[in-house]
């Protein structure tokens, strides 16, 4: 358990296909972050680079090259907790993995976890989306970076959302907040984003730490937005809206323990 409260931002991204402009516009939304005070900064699902399959695919050696160094420079510089987002790591089978990443201030990734449910859907209207086509699920094992400082961190991605089986297992690893990068769809974004975010928190009594991606992302490819951070008893205590951005919020032991003391539904757990 963390002692002292600290400040939380999740930053919001309208990514494009130009790694170099994305990565610019991550920094300057960190750097604006930290000056204000976050402790931990959190960047969106494909937030270096959100563009068709196939470009896609294409890039991820560039990707996966550049991003680390990027993410690893930035938090030393900024003396930041930065949560990587996501981001394509080549799996050296013609896929890549979806991995997230969390680096501290001294520049060192601490945690590394590779997507598990791959969003594999039929909206309807043409809308569709193959996520296994080119993503290589990563082993089912709950990564929780346990921090004295921060926290212990649960990670997760997007879609993983939808499955609070995974959530349970990070709890049962003592994860206090859950960290769930994202690029929601616009179309399920109105109707599930939100109420899912709530109710993973509320049943884990747990912070949740949702940065999101925003906007139109080429002629095809829409997302809903509003990054959260919501506390343990399922108040969102800061959200983006629908324009890039931050928002910020705080993190607090004592509150943490007082909503887990108010309803100890984790101790009542019968399965």
């Amino acid at each position: 358990m963390f002692s002292e409260p600290y400040l939380a931002a999740v930053i919001q991204m309208n990514s494009q296909t130009d790694i170099e402009a994305n990565l610019e516009q991550a920094y300057s939304y960190i750097g604006q972050a930290a000056r204000e005070g976050a402790k931990v900064v959190g960047l969106p699902e494909n937030f270096s680079f959100l563009g068709g399959l196939s470009m896609r695919m294409e890039q991820a050696d560039a990707i996966a090259e550049q991003v680390p160094t990027f993410l690893s420079n930035t938090a030393k510089e900024f003396g930041a907790y930065i949560m990587g987002g996501s981001y394509p790591v080549p799996t050296g089978n013609g896929k890549v993995y979806n991995c997230s990443t969390l680096y501290n201030p001294e520049g060192e990734q601490v945690a590394t976890y590779n997507k598990v449910h791959l969003f594999d859907v039929d909206l309807g209207d043409d809308e569709s989306y193959r996520e296994s086509d080119y993503v290589e699920a990563g082993t089912p094992d709950p990564i929780v970076h346990k921090d004295d400082q921060i926290g212990n961190w649960g990670l997760t991605v997007c879609y993983d959302l939808r499955f609070p089986e995974l959530y349970r297992a990070l709890v049962d690893g003592e994860a206090e907040i859950l960290s769930i990068p994202s690029a929601f769809t616009y179309t399920t974004g109105q109707d599930h984003w939100r109420p899912l975010l709530r109710a993973r928190a509320i049943e884990n009594t747990c912070y949740i730490f949702a940065p999101a991606q925003t906007g139109m992302h080429g002629k095809n490819r829409k997302t809903w937005g509003h990054a959260m951070i919501i506390d343990p008893w399922g108040e969102v205590i800061a959200d983006v809206g629908t324009e890039p951005g931050i928002a910020m919020a705080e993190i607090n032991p004592d509150s943490l323990q007082g909503f887990r003391s108010k309803i100890p539904s984790l101790q009542h757990r019968r399965m």
